[in-house]
This record gives C-alpha cells, structure tokens and sequence, in this order.
C-alpha cells in the first residue's frame, strides 16, 4: 500500500476495515480448526506411545515418537525449563481444544532523534496451542518460583506434540492452506527452544508510516497499535488450486 492519502480518517476506515475481516477471518479458522481437530489426534500417529492409544506398534509410530523425543529434548533441556530430557511412554496427552492467541511485538518508533516502543499486534497472525495449555498458562508457569519439573514437563510435551502433529498430518495442513491459513513454526526468545506454532492468514496486513502510528497512539494514550489490512494487496492473492488448474490446461495447449 503507497504512503499517498494518509490521514487520520483514512485510518480510522481501514481500522473499521480491518476488524470487520478479523472477525469474519477469526470465526471462520474457529470453524475450520474445529472440523480438523479429530486429524490432529495424538493417537492416530503416537499410537501405543500414548495412554488409551492403539495397541499395536507400527513403524509410523515408532518413528514419530523419536521425533516427537528430539523435539522435546531440545526443548526442556534449554531455559527455561531445564527439566529431564527424556520421555516415557506411554505419555498421558490431554484431549483439548484448540486456543487461539495474538501475538504482540514491540516495534520501536522513530520520533527525532529518539524513539518510542509501541507493542504491535498483527490482527490476522495468532499461535495456536491446545487451550489446556495455553500462552497464559504458559506465562503462569514461568512466573511461578515454585512450579515442579512436572508440571513444566506437560506444558513442554503438549506443544511439542503439537509441532509434530501438525508436520506429521500434512493432509490436514494442506487443507488449511487451501482455505488461506497457513501454519509455520514459531519460536519466541523468551521460552528458549518451545516448539511454537503459528498460523497465519493469507491475508496480509502493514504497518503504515511511522508518523501515522505516532499519531494515533498519542491520541489513543496507549502505547499499542494493531496493524491494518493492506486492501491493496487483498486484490492479489492468489488461489494455488486456480493456479494449479490453469497450468495444467496450459500443458495440454489448451
């Protein structure tokens, strides 16, 4: 989006804009995470690894447990956590629906020769967790002097599970994609090497001019702006299915 025609209108309309498509966005990943969830069951791909899983050992299990093993090593043996690397089975999984939560940034403001740190959220981007285990709860865990090594232990292995899950049931992401939303890991320096995920709309939002956030946060009192949809660039996005179709017809001569 060019920087000609800013103003504190324009914003206020491409604010009205933006929330109107985060709601719609929102409630419509709401439906699709709901759909896909049996897909990301843990015990469809850990099988005996897990509590009440398939008794039958499989070579796809086998494989994903050492997966999900390395995953959760890196993770609780760095801080945080600095808990037991080691997993063992069969792991008690909680079934729990999905959580979506915002992801703030702070993003530094030039104002003359000094700047002013505005956290920024993006409107379309969230990380998914399972809601039992949340981003609060996580918070809650590390703020806490006198978590246990277990408690710390089953937040680490459900978004380590999480991470493998969603590598593991490309069916499912794949359909995610279609539908515009794409999931991609995630890591945040505060929580050292948890295996974050992300999931992002196609949909893509911008910052506008430095000066043009100054404003409005020194309108608003808050030190906070969440970033708008670039109505431009919606124009351009593009469809893989479309695309794949046309290049197949394309091959033929057609």
């Amino acid at each position: 989006m060019t920087d000609i025609g800013w103003s504190t209108q324009r914003l206020i309309v491409l604010r009205r804009v933006t929330r109107a498509l985060a709601d719609l966005l929102y409630a419509q990943l709401k439906d699709y995470l709901a759909t896909l969830t049996p897909l990301f069951r843990p015990t469809l791909v850990l099988g005996e690894y897990v509590q009440g899983g398939t008794k039958e050992m499989s070579a796809t299990a086998i494989k994903a447990f050492q997966e999900l093993q390395s995953v959760y090593a890196t993770a609780a043996g760095a801080k945080p956590f600095s808990i037991s690397k080691e997993l063992k089975p069969p792991l008690d999984i909680m079934r729990s629906p999905f959580e979506l939560t915002k992801m703030p940034y702070a993003y530094n403001l030039k104002t003359g020769e000094n700047t002013k740190t505005v956290m920024v959220t993006p409107p379309l981007k969230w990380m998914l967790a399972y809601a039992d285990f949340s981003l609060a709860r996580l918070q809650q865990l590390l703020a806490d002097p006198n978590r246990t090594d277990a408690d710390a232990s089953r937040v680490v292995l459900h978004y380590s599970v999480l991470r493998v899950m969603t590598a593991r049931q490309t069916g499912a992401t794949q359909m995610l994609a279609a539908l515009h939303f794409d999931l991609s890991p995630l890591r945040l320096p505060e929580y050292g090497e948890l295996p974050l995920t992300g999931i992002t709309s196609s949909v893509p939002t911008i910052r506008p001019p430095d000066e043009v956030i100054l404003e409005s946060v020194e309108i608003s009192g808050q030190d906070a702006f969440e970033e708008i949809v670039d109505v431009e660039a919606v124009a351009n996005i593009q469809d893989p299915f479309k695309e794949q179709l046309i290049k197949l017809i394309r091959s033929y001569g057609a």
